[in-house]
C-alpha cells in the first residue's frame, strides 16, 4: 500500500498535470482544398493526372482528416464538353467521404466583374456538382470566393451573402492564408522543365523539405495574430489546393500539425466558433485572411500585421514569379 506521503505526491503531480493541461489552448483546424478537380489541370497528361489525383486522395484518407474540396466546373470541360473522367475525379472525392463545395464555374474574380455576372457564374458552377451530390442524397452547401476576393464594400458583401443564402450556400472563410500555390508552381515547373535528372530530383526534394516548415510558420503567425486579436484561439480554417506538391507532402504536413497540438475538425464544426460572427472590416482589392479582416473592423494598429512569413526568394525564382 502507498503511504500517506506517497499519495500526497501522486495527487500533487496530478493537480499540476491537470493545471498544465487546462492552460493549453484548444487548437482546432479545418482543412479545405481549392481548385478541384486539379490545379493547372490542363498542363498534365491524363495518366499523370490520374496518378497524382490518386496519391492526394490516398494521403488524405490515410491522414484521416475531414476535408471540403472546392470545385471549378470549367475544369471538367475540354472544348466545351464535360469529360466523364474528370467528373469521376469529383466522384472519387465524394466517395472518399469528403465534402464538395462551389468555387464558381470559371474561378472568376468578384472584383473584376458585375455582381450579377458573378452570381450567374456561381449557379453555372453547380450544373454538374448538384446532381453528382444528389446521387448520395447530398446538396452543395459551401462556397469559397476565388482569390479570397469577397467584395469591396459592405453592400456587395451583404448582397452576395443574401444570394448565397437563397441558394443554400454558406461562405467558407479562410483564417490560415498562405502562398502554397506558388510553392506548388515551383514544384511543377522544376519537374516539367529541368532536364538534368539529378538536379531535378535534388530541387524537388529541397522543395518538399522546405514546404512543411513554411506552412507551419504561416500557421504559427496566424495563431499568434488571432490570439492577440481575440484573446484566445478560434477554430482555424486552412486553405490549400489540389496539386502534386500536396499529393506528395500533405501527409507529413497533417502529422506535423498534429504534433503542434492541433485537432482536425470539419468545416461545419469550425464555423460554430463565435469568432466567425465578427464583422469584416476590409474593403480593399486583395485577398486576405479573415483574421486580418476582423482586425480591420477593430481598427487595430498597423503593427498588428507585421511579421507575416514571406515566400522564400529561391522558391519564387523556381516558380518564375516576381512577387506573391
Amino acid at each position: 500500500m502507498r503511504s500517506g506521503w506517497a499519495w500526497c505526491v501522486v495527487l500533487a503531480l496530478a493537480c499540476i498535470s491537470g493545471i498544465a493541461h487546462a492552460d493549453e489552448p484548444d487548437r482546432r483546424i479545418a482543412l479545405t482544398i481549392d481548385d478541384l478537380p486539379w490545379q493547372r489541370l490542363g498542363e498534365r497528361t491524363e495518366p499523370e493526372l490520374a496518378a497524382q489525383h490518386a496519391r492526394l486522395l490516398a494521403a488524405l484518407k490515410q491522414a484521416n482528416v475531414p476535408v471540403v474540396g472546392f470545385v471549378n466546373e470549367a475544369k471538367l470541360e475540354v472544348g466545351g464538353q464535360v469529360q466523364p473522367t474528370r467528373v469521376q475525379m469529383l466522384r472519387d472525392w465524394r466517395d472518399a467521404g469528403f465534402e464538395l463545395g462551389n468555387h464558381t464555374f470559371g474561378h472568376v474574380d468578384l472584383h473584376a466583374m458585375p455582381l450579377d455576372a458573378y452570381e450567374q457564374d456561381i449557379l453555372r458552377g453547380e450544373a454538374t456538382l448538384r446532381p453528382l451530390l444528389a446521387e448520395t442524397g447530398q446538396v452543395p452547401r459551401w462556397f469559397r470566393h476565388p482569390y479570397l476576393h469577397a467584395g469591396q464594400s459592405p453592400q456587395v458583401r451583404a448582397e452576395l451573402g443574401a444570394f448565397l443564402k437563397q441558394h443554400g450556400y454558406e461562405i467558407a472563410p479562410v483564417t490560415i492564408d498562405n502562398s502554397e500555390w506558388i510553392w506548388a508552381f515551383a514544384y511543377d515547373h522544376v519537374r516539367d522543365t529541368e532536364t538534368d535528372p539529378a538536379r531535378r530530383d535534388a530541387l524537388m526534394e529541397q522543395l518538399r523539405r522546405g514546404y512543411v516548415p513554411y506552412m507551419l510558420n504561416k500557421l504559427d503567425y496566424y495563431e499568434q495574430r488571432s490570439q492577440e486579436l481575440l484573446g484566445r484561439l478560434p477554430a482555424q480554417v486552412w486553405l490549400m489546393h489540389a496539386n502534386a506538391l500536396n499529393a506528395d507532402c500533405v501527409g507529413e504536413l497533417v502529422a506535423a500539425t498534429r504534433r503542434r497540438g492541433y485537432r482536425f475538425i470539419s468545416l461545419e464544426a469550425a464555423l460554430q466558433d463565435p469568432a466567425y460572427q465578427h464583422a469584416d472590416g476590409y474593403n480593399g482589392g486583395s485577398g486576405m485572411s479573415w483574421i486580418q479582416r476582423w482586425a480591420m473592423a477593430e481598427k487595430v494598429p498597423k503593427s498588428f500585421y507585421a511579421g507575416e512569413p514571406m515566400m522564400p526568394g529561391w522558391v519564387m525564382k523556381l516558380a518564375g514569379r516576381d512577387g506573391e
